[in-house]
């Protein structure tokens, strides 16, 4: 009968289509290029465009033809490296303590930004350098709103949207490397200051509020 396989006949090989395979090799090389970084933000060393594609074994000008800049290549790779901020401040989800669960949330943060110094460098910089063209990683805003969740009623809405914006100042990787490169502190000094500076204007914020209660 036309049309039907004679009993018995081999199969055709199955052939892949080109134009998938391509497809294929692209995702490959992008996943590449992004592990690569990921590699080379987790080292904390420098990362720069060239370093990535040599690490990831691939031309400088194939790793543009992916991402146009690095702040783009490492917006990518930033993601689902950072803990959720619930996961974060587990070992205080128990306290009310909301100078103690702040103080926690500083040092997670500062830690995370130390062990990936180099990324976290090349995103501030790409922000200065053009700002508004790339989304900077707001982790500090998911710890901060987690941190302080418990002063809700003390603060209200209004005192807790300011302090919210207080900590954005304190808990914020310029803060950190400024104690660094400015003041000249190494990094476990920089991180006890800047972790300080986050109790202290925390503790005003709540003192202020108590305060405006019993006038």
């Amino acid at each position: 009968m036309t049309g039907t396989r004679a009993a018995g006949a081999a199969a055709e090989p199955w052939v892949p289509s080109p134009g998938r395979g391509r497809v294929n090799q692209k995702q490959r090389t992008r996943r590449a290029i992004v592990d690569a970084a990921k590699r080379l933000a987790a080292s904390g060393r420098e990362v720069t465009m060239p370093l990535v594609a040599r690490e990831a074994l691939v031309s400088e000008a194939t790793a543009y033809r992916y991402f146009p800049d690095l702040a783009s290549l490492l917006t990518e790779a930033d993601e689902g490296t950072w803990a959720s901020p619930e996961d974060a401040l587990a070992p205080v989800a128990g306290s009310r303590d909301v100078v103690e669960r702040v103080a926690f949330a500083a040092e997670f943060l500062f830690r995370g930004v130390l062990a990936n110094q180099g990324a976290v460098r090349a995103m501030i910089a790409a922000a200065i350098t053009k700002p508004g063209a790339h989304d900077r990683p707001a982790h500090r805003l998911g710890l901060i709103d987690h941190a302080v969740a418990p002063a809700t009623e003390v603060l209200g809405a209004d005192g807790l949207a300011q302090l919210r914006r207080d900590l954005a100042v304190v808990l914020s990787a310029d803060a950190l490397f400024t104690v660094m490169d400015l003041c000249g502190l190494e990094a476990e000094a920089a991180i006890a200051s800047t972790v300080e500076t986050a109790r202290r204007v925390t503790q005003a914020a709540l003192a202020g509020a108590a305060g405006a209660v019993l006038s």
